[in-house]
């Protein structure tokens, strides 16, 4: 769970409850993805969270909905059966640096905000801050970012994330996972990015 990110050129959010939310945050990602991302960049999935927390596992979900994708060049870190967290973000990251040559990394995390902002999902250009909302001192991470408010920021924000309704996550992942699909999925029609048939298994350390 992040609350700080870093500086951004450019950033778009979109309300979950709105009738055209799916669509907002689709083109939204397909043109941070075809603006910043070079052809030769593999993509990583950066799911990052724990199921161990309800709030805290739109990451994990998100991974989980996307680790199927059927895209050579794409690849999923951080899902329900395989957690990417503050204990082993800075390992996860080395592991990505050592089997993918200059990867464009999308970092996905919820975050707190506040109360009028629950279901605001946001993404832009540059890194997070992973672990901030629960005194984790990590490094940045991301080319592009993806964030959900699950909740609202106060007083014990490791007890609000664990009273957070599933039903809000839920819904923010779905619309994240789909989004990302038809982003991913026009963006190979349109560049010709590779890709495999079957199901592709997930990436783990």
């Amino acid at each position: 769970m992040n609350t700080l990110k870093s500086k951004t050129k450019n950033q778009t959010s979109v309300d979950i409850s709105q009738p055209n939310a799916l669509y907002q945050f689709s083109q939204a990602f397909y043109q941070y993805l075809i603006d910043s991302k070079q052809p030769h960049q593999p993509v990583i999935l950066l799911c990052i969270g724990t199921d161990r927390a309800t709030g805290d596992s739109l990451g994990p979900l998100i991974g989980y909905k996307l680790k199927s994708l059927h895209y050579a060049d794409v690849f999923v870190y951080g899902t329900l059966d395989n957690p990417v967290h503050a204990k082993n973000l800075e390992q996860t990251i080395e592991s990505i640096e050592q089997q993918h040559k200059d990867p464009f990394i999308i970092a996905m995390d919820a975050c707190l905000g506040k109360m009028e902002h629950i279901g605001i999902v946001t993404v832009g250009e540059g890194s997070i801050k992973p672990g901030a909302g629960v005194n984790k001192d990590l490094s940045p991470v991301g080319h592009l970012f993806i964030t959900g408010i699950v909740n609202f920021s106060g007083f014990m924000d490791i007890l609000i994330l664990q009273n957070t309704r599933l039903s809000v996550v839920m819904k923010m992942a779905e619309l994240i996972a789909f989004g990302i699909r038809h982003a991913l999925w026009k963006y190979q029609t349109q560049k010709g990015m590779p890709t495999i048939y079957g199901t592709k298994k997930e990436s783990t350390l």
